[in-house]
């Protein structure tokens, strides 16, 4: 299989942790993709243009990372990261859910603070944004009590991947995902010592 990534996006590491956890790691090539450059030709993978898209043995073409790590989980007879059905699988696809939204939210005021001038930037957004993600936060707190970091599943692997991202871009964002969410916060510590969350640690360039 050949994964187009980047070293710095949330919705990469959350296929990489589902690959590692999913014993499927050597099996995946990685291809590193800058999809913001001016010429790149990565739009005929992607045509949304986001990273990551995943190039089957089979020569299928799959985004985003929910429907890549779907796929994932159809390649083993293992535990399932989506469980397969009733109350519990609508659970865990609600909480990655929730957990995406939030990771959207702060990536649009990521790039709103870093790739608008200063003398554009809309306040208004700039606060909306500030509010998804706060409630976002406050409601995986509530979430959070349910997680079990010995077993992983979708739901906690987007949300460690989402709350890992705001405390990777903690300088420019000015968020601490900590302030108030104790419950959150001594998940994520303990989820981030899986070998999976190591491996995968986000890298600015």
């Amino acid at each position: 299989m050949k994964l187009y990534y980047g070293t710095t996006s949330p919705y990469v590491r959350k296929v990489v942790v589902a690959g590692i956890e999913l014993g499927l790691d050597d099996q995946i090539e990685r291809v590193n993709t800058l999809p913001w450059e001016p010429d790149t030709q990565y739009g005929n993978v992607n045509p949304v243009g986001k990273v990551p898209a995943l190039i089957t043995d089979d020569g299928q073409t799959i985004y985003d990372s929910p429907v890549i790590i779907d796929y994932f989980d159809s390649l083993h007879d293992g535990p399932k990261l989506i469980p397969a059905k009733g109350q519990e699988r609508y659970e865990v696809l609600r909480i990655a859910a929730l957990a995406d939204g939030m990771m959207d939210a702060v990536i649009l005021l990521f790039s709103e603070l870093t790739r608008r001038p200063e003398e554009l930037h809309w306040d208004f957004w700039d606060d909306r944004m500030r509010g998804t993600v706060a409630r976002s936060l406050d409601a995986l707190e509530t979430d959070a009590s349910s997680f079990d970091a010995s077993q992983p599943d979708l739901g906690q692997i987007t949300t460690a991947c989402g709350v890992g991202w705001i405390e990777f871009r903690i300088e420019t964002l000015g968020i601490d995902f900590r302030e108030g969410h104790q419950t959150l916060s001594r998940w994520f510590d303990e989820f981030s010592e899986r070998e999976s969350m190591k491996n995968s640690m986000p890298v600015a360039h």
